[in-house]
This record gives structure tokens, sequence and C-alpha cells, in this order.
């Protein structure tokens, strides 16, 4: 479907298609491939999506998604296949399906969406006591009735693939697994060929103590053990209590690394080292400790305006569980005050000021405000809206990739608070928003990071981009009118280069109305191939990539 002459797009790009997209393809279908695509890039890619963003219902108004944050699930699988005796080219295999019919089912006949939402506007009409019945005496939801798609995992341990926990005696029930997850310390677990989801579970079936409602969509994981390593956060009283955890991939035992009580926070992400976890609590604090999520429904409306004043703190957490003589909470780190969605990478060197110490060296893609927030309302963030014209050019909005150092990591627990230090601040324009880089340096001093791009050409992010942190040179990829998504790094095995592999990227073409996955020469961003398909693929968030040989990384 190719858009209408008479819409008028911001900077005559557009991409409102993307944020109101049912396409699905449910029957796996093979796609044309022109160009070129390396071996290298076979295996399995994941990707979420959003789907329609207007449900017609029998109650009577239209449903409208009005945050992208909202959307309603649908997610996306790209068969990459070597070349074999019959054929000589890689192929590539496209299904995708909506993982929530029950709850669209719902809607359409309720003209209601219940539970809490990340922006959704909560209905006044709707008594107090329905509402914290929804909280604390739900029905059992069936996993067809949870949207969740923010981001992918594989093989997540101490979970079977219907959403029960696995037994340390049973490691392999894990295996085969495909775990979609959000902010929220849901799980919902899909069957990996035809996407259907076929069970959901609670974090708290990993520990007991994991009970609190929120969580960082983005566990991260050990690139050779495997390990996952998050955090879940309870709300209640003028503190929220973090409990930041691992789950092994050898046994599929959770463990509780650290209870850290502080200011209840949206957190998206955390860090992970090769000796240590780090949660940095940034401003984007709940206010009244989160109880207003009770009436409000959402979690954007409770979460207090940005204070300049309240400086980010760092958690240092030794990895090393408990009962194996790890030491819990190390030490707390403070830096200046800003917001962030995305943690790049952390890493650990010697000491620039005391010999025989570690300093942890971290980057993330930061934010001087809580405006990004409000700009991915549809309202604001499609092309075709009039509010579009002013939310693409304001500089609250815009992202910046950030170092910090985090000088003289204690070997013993300390109640000192040091200061964290911000090392650099690079331009938006060449900041990668979304931010991935090669697993071959996951916990390990990298060089070059991929990502988006929010140039000010588009209403959303316009480019990818391959920043080099020790030359500060920024190589792009744009085309006017075509929106790509996260960029996943594939690493070509016969390359020993941090950048010899490919990108992996779903590009919208706005004029056509049509997506394509892309593949990129990772070390250039030159065009290698695309295969093409037949609809449009809703604008989503994350995925992953599963190589033929080795494991899909949790981040």
């Amino acid at each position: 479907m190719t858009v209408p002459e008479e819409t008028t797009h911001y900077n005559d790009w557009p991409n409102a298609q993307g944020f109101d997209s049912p396409y699905e393809e449910r029957i796996p279908v093979e796609l044309q491939v022109t160009g070129t695509i390396p071996n290298c890039a076979a295996g399995t890619l994941y990707r979420t999506g959003l789907g329609a963003s207007r449900i017609e219902s029998k109650a009577g108004p239209v449903y409208r998604t009005n945050h992208w944050f909202d959307n309603l699930a649908i997610i996306h699988r790209f068969q990459i296949l070597s070349p074999d005796s019959d054929h000589p080219n890689v192929r590539v295999v496209y299904n995708s399906r909506s993982t929530c019919d029950g709850l669209i089912e719902q809607i359409q006949k309720t003209g209601r969406r219940d539970g809490i939402t990340f922006a959704a506007k909560y209905d006044p009409c709707m008594s107090l006591f329905k509402k914290l019945q929804s909280i604390f005496w739900p029905a059992r939801p069936t996993p067809n009735k949870h949207s969740s798609a923010v981001t992918l995992s594989v093989d997540f341990p101490g979970i079977t693939a219907d959403g029960k926990p696995s037994q340390s005696k049973d490691v392999k029930a894990s295996q085969g697994n495909l775990t979609n997850k959000t902010d929220a310390s849901t799980f919902q677990t899909l069957h990996p060929e035809t996407l259907e989801p076929i069970g959901i579970a609670k974090q708290r079936i990993l520990h007991p103590q994991l009970k609190g409602p929120l969580s960082g969509a983005h566990a991260k994981s050990d690139p050779e053990t495997g390990d996952v390593f998050n955090y879940n956060l309870e709300l209640g009283g003028a503190k929220g209590t973090y409990r930041v955890f691992a789950v092994s991939a050898a046994t599929g035992n959770t463990s509780i690394l650290a209870t850290i009580q502080a200011d209840g926070a949206y957190l998206h992400s955390l860090f992970l080292t090769k000796n240590y976890v780090l949660l940095c609590v940034w401003n984007s604090f709940y206010a009244y400790g989160g109880a207003p999520i009770l009436w409000k429904q959402n979690l954007l409306d409770v979460i207090a305006d940005y204070n300049p004043s309240k400086p980010a703190k760092w958690y240092v957490v030794d990895r090393t569980p408990p009962e194996e003589g790890g030491k819990g909470l190390l030490t707390t780190y403070e830096s200046e005050p800003f917001f962030a969605f995305h943690t790049v990478n952390a890493y650990e060197e010697p000491s620039t000021k005391n010999d025989g110490q570690v300093d942890i060296v971290a980057d993330l893609i930061g934010y001087d405000s809580l405006d990004i927030l409000k700009r991915f309302y549809l309202e604001n963030l499609a092309s075709d809206k009039p509010n579009a014209f002013e939310w693409a050019t304001r500089e609250s909005t815009f992202h910046g990739l950030r170092r910090f150092r985090l000088s003289d990591i204690p070997k013993q627990p300390s109640p000192n608070t040091q200061k964290a230090e911000n090392i650099f601040r690079i331009d938006h324009t060449i900041s990668p928003e979304l931010p991935t880089l090669s697993s071959s340096v996951v916990t390990k001093k990298h060089r070059y990071i991929y990502g988006l791009t929010g140039t000010g050409k588009s209403s959303f992010l316009d480019g990818l981009v391959k920043y080099d942190t020790e030359t500060g040179e920024a190589k792009s990829w744009i085309k006017t009118g075509h929106t790509p998504g996260e960029a996943i790094f594939v690493a070509d095995p016969e390359s020993h280069e941090e950048d010899g592999g490919v990108l992996l990227t779903v590009v919208l073409d706005g004029y056509e109305g049509k997506s394509y996955l892309l593949v990129l020469d990772a070390k250039n961003l030159s065009e290698l191939g695309r295969a093409h398909v037949n609809g449009a693929i809703g604008l989503g968030f994350h995925g992953t990539h599963v190589p033929v040989v080795g494991r899909a990384l949790h981040l």
C-alpha cells in the first residue's frame, strides 16, 4: 500500500504506517532477495513490532493506542538460510503473527484495555475499587491476552518453553524457549517457529523474593557463561526495593545478589562487567513512591517531573552469588543528573589514580530531560500528525552518547559515596540510540557502537550510524523516506576484527508502504543485500539473532 499523495508528512518522510500496521504472515513465505546476503548472517532473526493502533469496538468509539510503548504486539521471524546443493545463494523465509489476539478481542468487545500500561489514559469513570481489583486480584491471564514486545530472549534460563520454572536437574527444559519481555516483571513465552503465545509467568517463578511488578526489559547476559542478570523493583513506602539477581545458565538457579533501598524509578536497562552488576538509578523517579499507579493505571503519569538538581546514583554489586562468597552491594557513586533508556556496555580497567585498583567505564545514551517520553505519544511522533513538526526539532528530546568512569571500586563493601566522572558527551546527530555492538566485546573494552540517529530529517529516528569511540569518526547510512529499526550486529566467524560482520535491520520504505530486511557491511555501512517483505512491518523496538552455531545474548 503506497502513501496517498494528498497526505502531508513531516519533511516528506512518511513513517505513519509504521505506527499502525496489522500486517502479518502466519504461514512462512520466501522473500525476494536483491543484492547478496553473506553466509555469516545465517540463523534466525527475531524482531518485535507493533500492530494496529486503532481497533473497532462493538462498545462504542474506536480504541486508539496513545503511546508508542503501548503497542499491540506482532513478532517477526526471518530465517536466513545458508546455501545448499539446491540453492547457491542465501535465502530468507519470513513469518510473523500477533501475540495478543486475546487482548484485541477484549478491546473489540469492550472498547477498553484493562490493566496497567505505560501511558494509556485511564478511564475516570471506572471505580477505584475496579482499578485496585485489576491490580491485586487479576485472573491469571491467558498468554494471548498479554501484549509484550520490547525485547526478546532465546533460551532464557530458569523458564520452560511454556512459562513454568525449570528445575536445576532439568536445565535443558529452558533450551529452545523464546521469551517476550517488557519493563514489567512478566515473561510471555512463544513457540519459536509459529510465534504462538504458549505461556506467561512472573519473575517470582525464578525466586520468591522477585515479587515486584517492575524490571528492566534489557536483561544482561554473560557472553561466556550465558548467565542472566537483571533487577526486580518492588514499590511501596518512600523508597523502592531493588533486588539485583542472577540466573545461572548451568543450573537454572536464581540468586539474589543484593537488595537496595532507593528511589523507585523507570529503568529500562542496567550494566554488566566481568565482576560487577551496575544499577544506575537515573532521573525518572516515580512520584509518591509509585502509589498513584493504583489509580492512574499507567507509569508515565506517575513519573515525577525531571529534577536537574537530583544526581543519578550508581550502585556497584558483586556479581558472585552470596552463597558462593559474593559481597553484595559494594558501594555507591553519584553523577550529574540525566535520563536514559539504554546502556551500551561497561568494562573494567586499571585505575587511572591508584595502582592495584580497578575502574569501571560505562557508556550509555543519555537525555537532559524527560521530554522524550512525551515525544513518543503517537500524536507527536507519526509523520502525518501536526504535532510532529514541533517535536521533531525539540532539542530537549535529543539523545547523546555519554561515557562515565567510576574510579577505584572497593574490594570490600563501603558506606562511602564517590563521584562518577562524565568523560565525554557526543552530539545527537552521530550518537547511536537503540545501541548495539559486537558480542565479542560485551563486558570488555569496545571501540565501535552501532545504532540509530535522530537528526531531525524525519519525525522519528532516521538513519544508522557506526561510531568509533577511539577516533570520534562516524559513518552513516541514511535514505530519505526509509526508516530503519534497531541494527543487530552479526559477527563473521572468519574475521577476528571487532567490526568484522554485518548489520541486520528492518527498514520501512515510507513511499511504497512496505518493509525490507537490510544487510549492511559492519565496517563501512555499505549495502550488501535486501530481502523484501510484502507489507509494512510496524516500527518496533528490539530483536535478537540466533546464529547457526553459538548463543544469542540477552541484551
